[in-house]
């Protein structure tokens, strides 16, 4: 593999990694209170259509976006209002929201634009487009430092900054702020936390409220940046992937942004390479695509170490009287 090969491999990593991570920044966020959200997938996958659907309308990428958050929110609302509220069970109430949205999504889709379930294919105006860093162009033919500059770094849509941006901002309020403590308190000792008077309730339901949002960019990415429109389940697992890499993470925001790069480093060489040949033995295309989600079997089978989660996640706190 030569120097610019791989300069396109990484920066197709990038690309790919983004919804993965604000998907897992996302989890990370609610599962630290407490809240465990397996309908990531879900509310990626109905911002992703509102996001289109939206953008396609008015022609405005922003609108969509902003489309796409409060679908995502709204589905998040939703979780919070089963599994806080009435304390229902998370993982039933995570599953009700990814079966939703499978099929609310295309229904919609149909009924609106009558093209089997996807949107129209977004114009310019309709698009996250690429953002240039300055020089970008007059530098890349420097050896070296010409391609990483002008093609790794520079030429990426405003979104995937924001959610490289989101690591050490998670960092910062999750270990440097007071609400960062408590969000992580409520997550271990929901009663310690509820002592000090503090709303474990209003905590949790913060926490969610933030998990739809990274999930709304995710998925307005994905159909505007990413892609140019909606399709029938368009996040195609990211959702569980991306909790995979919260697992392998350990629920940290610095090691949850190097397991999503590795994933997505795994999708661009299944994108990149495919039948590669070694020796007389062919390795199929299908094997190369199925290489992030047997790292995810991996991983969830426990080859990473002992990761522990949040004392209290999962369960529905009640308050003492």
């Amino acid at each position: 593999m030569d120097f610019i090969t791989l300069i396109q491999v990484l920066d197709s990593t990038v690309r790919l990694a983004t919804p993965l991570l604000l998907a897992c920044l996302a989890g990370l966020y609610s599962e630290r209170a407490g809240i465990f959200d397996i309908g990531l997938e879900g509310k990626m996958l109905m911002a992703a259509f509102f996001s289109a659907a939206v953008a396609s309308v008015t022609g405005n990428v922003w609108l969509g976006l902003l489309a796409g958050i409060a679908a995502s929110m709204l589905l998040s609302g939703l979780h919070g209002l089963a599994s806080i509220t009435f304390r229902g069970n998370q993982l039933i109430s995570g599953v009700a929201i990814n079966f939703l949205a499978a099929g609310l999504t295309v229904l919609i889709a149909q009924d609106w634009f009558k093209q089997g379930g996807r949107t129209p294919s977004l114009l310019t105006e309709g698009r996250f487009g690429p953002l240039t860093f300055p020089f970008a162009d007059s530098v890349r033919d420097v050896p070296m430092f010409g391609p990483i500059y002008s093609e790794l770094l520079s030429g990426h849509s405003i979104l995937v900054y924001l959610a490289f941006l989101a690591v050490p901002a998670t960092w910062w309020i999750l270990y440097r702020t007071r609400f960062g403590l408590r969000l992580r308190a409520v997550g271990e000792n929901p009663a310690a936390v509820d002592t000090a008077g503090v709303s474990v309730i209003g905590l949790r339901f913060a926490a969610v409220a933030i998990c739809g949002l990274l999930c709304g960019i995710a998925g307005a990415y994905l159909a505007t940046a990413l892609q140019a429109g909606f399709v029938k389940d368009m996040t195609a697992g990211r959702g569980f992937i991306a909790l995979a890499a919260l697992i392998f993470a350990k629920w940290r925001p610095w090691q949850a942004m190097g397991a999503c790069l590795l994933f997505g480093l795994l999708q661009a060489v299944a994108l990149r390479f495919q039948n590669i040949e070694l020796g007389s033995v062919t390795i199929p295309v299908q094997v190369m695509d199925a290489l992030p989600y047997i790292l995810t079997v991996v991983i969830l089978a426990g080859f990473v170490g002992k990761a522990i989660p949040p004392r209290s996640g999962g369960e529905p706190y009640v308050k003492e009287r």
